[in-house]
């Protein structure tokens, strides 16, 4: 796995999850509240460094390796 997220995507990576589960943590009791969990999936990927849909789509966000 090559990291394939630069700094910028992972800290709005982290914010979009972060805000998701907070949703979630707020609105817990909705009909279809469990959706809030899908920003487990922005956070995993931005401490990964490596996203695999943009692997498939071959964007690249962080600087080459020299």
């Amino acid at each position: 796995m090559k990291k394939n997220v630069g700094s910028l995507d992972r800290i709005i990576r982290i914010v979009v999850g972060v805000a998701l589960l907070a949703g979630y943590a707020f609105n817990s009791g909705g009909a279809y509240s469990w959706l809030y969990l899908i920003g487990i999936i922005p956070i995993v990927t931005a401490f990964m460094n490596f996203c695999p849909l943009y692997r498939i789509l071959g964007i690249r966000t962080c600087p080459l390796e020299k």
